[in-house]
């Protein structure tokens, strides 16, 4: 029988958030490397942009059946096969020199992606007392911002001195320690019991959960028009060879919005979203209007800022809306991140082939007005979790 805990279990918390790191890693590791991809598998920067967009694809298929057919396992064998997956995908990617099965190994990737970010959240929540709820899922998605602030440039740079196929292989060894290390240090819950499952629809139709999935969608597809192709983006502006500092730059930003998330999220969930949404929106404009380095950094800085916070916002608002169908309204999240992940690799792709990289962040800033205006219906963002 599983008791609420006392205090958060920061151990279990912490191996959330290295699943996530990975995930992180694994998924936006190409954004640092396209050139160095293209080349290396004989293939533009646009086509090879779409790494991003199989493994999104990926997690987009697989999010929703995936958990709607493992509701009744237990939790921690689902995250171990994730992380395998994990450890699988980027072995290959390491390992072949063949466009196709590269792609056919990102999709692998995504998949366990779909798989671990629809049980993260519910998981975190359980290693908690509910009145830090918040808390514990910002801790657990902790492992984005470190990601981008610390794995992003980090493999961007072993990427670029040893060859990114190193880069890969050196983020299966990590996906495979992780493995072990969940396997003996986090603890396992049951799944739900089959009496007490809402159907999809049900959970769809709940109050809050669609205006939270429009608000992910738009924000997260904004975000990947940028993210994905920041690197033709900063050689408009002679900043090529800045990639990885601009993207460390981005990273520090994210990791201190997800401290002041972790601290302030359980009684100002509304008004951090509306923030980060502000947030993200200036930078639009000013990555649309200016080439001088300096604003390109500010700008930069409040993307992170905007951005860092937004998966534990998004999931935690989800959360609230859904109550005690929470994973499968994370797995309905995961679905809409994903395809705006997808989105993002290919409509920034068409974008970047048809008009120009300098387009990319007035394409962002439309989107953001989208997420702008699913605010005001968003009655979950006010709410206590039931």
């Amino acid at each position: 029988m599983n008791t609420v805990p006392e205090r958060l279990q920061l151990g279990g918390l912490l191996a959330l958030a290295t699943a996530g790191f990975v995930t992180i890693l694994t998924e936006a590791l190409p954004a640092g490397l396209l050139p160095q991809i293209g080349n290396g598998l004989d293939v533009g920067e646009a086509l090879a942009g779409q790494w991003v967009s199989v493994y999104a694809f990926g997690s987009l298929i697989a999010a929703i059946p995936l958990t709607a057919a493992t509701r009744t396992c237990r939790r921690r064998p689902l995250l171990l096969a994730a992380i395998i997956g994990f450890a699988l995908a980027n072995g290959v990617t390491a390992m072949t020199g063949s466009f196709m099965v590269s792609l056919a190994a990102r999709f692998v990737g995504g998949v366990s992606a779909g798989l671990l970010w629809a049980l993260l959240a519910g998981y975190a929540i359980r290693l908690a007392p509910e009145r830090l709820a918040g808390r514990a899922m910002a801790i657990a998605m902790a492992g984005t911002p470190v990601a981008l602030s610390i794995g992003i440039p980090a493999g961007t740079m072993l990427g670029t001195l040893a060859g990114w196929r190193i880069a890969f292989a050196t983020l299966s060894g990590i996906a495979i320690l992780l493995a072990a290390w969940m396997a003996l240090r986090l603890p396992d819950f049951p799944g739900e019991e089959a009496a007490h499952r809402p159907s999809l629809r049900q959970v769809f139709v709940l109050p809050g959960v669609r205006p939270v999935l429009l608000l992910t969608l738009s924000f997260v597809l904004a975000h990947n028009i940028l993210y994905t192709y920041i690197a033709p983006l900063l050689a408009e502006a002679d900043l090529a060879s800045r990639t990885d500092l601009v993207l460390l730059a981005f990273g520090v930003a994210g990791l201190v919005s997800i401290v002041v998330t972790g601290l302030l999220i359980d009684g100002h969930l509304r008004l951090l979203t509306a923030i980060c949404v502000t947030l993200f929106a200036i930078a639009a404009a000013m990555l649309g209007t200016s080439s001088s380095v300096t604003l390109i950094y500010a700008a930069v800085l409040a993307w992170g800022l905007g951005f860092g916070g937004a998966a534990t916002l998004f999931q935690t608002a989800s959360a609230r809306a859904a109550g005690s169908a929470a994973d499968v309204a994370q797995a309905m999240i995961v679905t809409a991140w994903n395809l705006a992940i997808a989105g993002g690799a290919v409509g920034g792709g068409l974008v970047l082939d048809q008009v120009r990289a300098g387009a990319l962040p007035w394409f962002a800033l439309v989107l953001l007005v989208v997420a702008a205006t699913t605010l005001v219906p968003v009655r979950a963002l006010n709410r206590r979790r039931a």
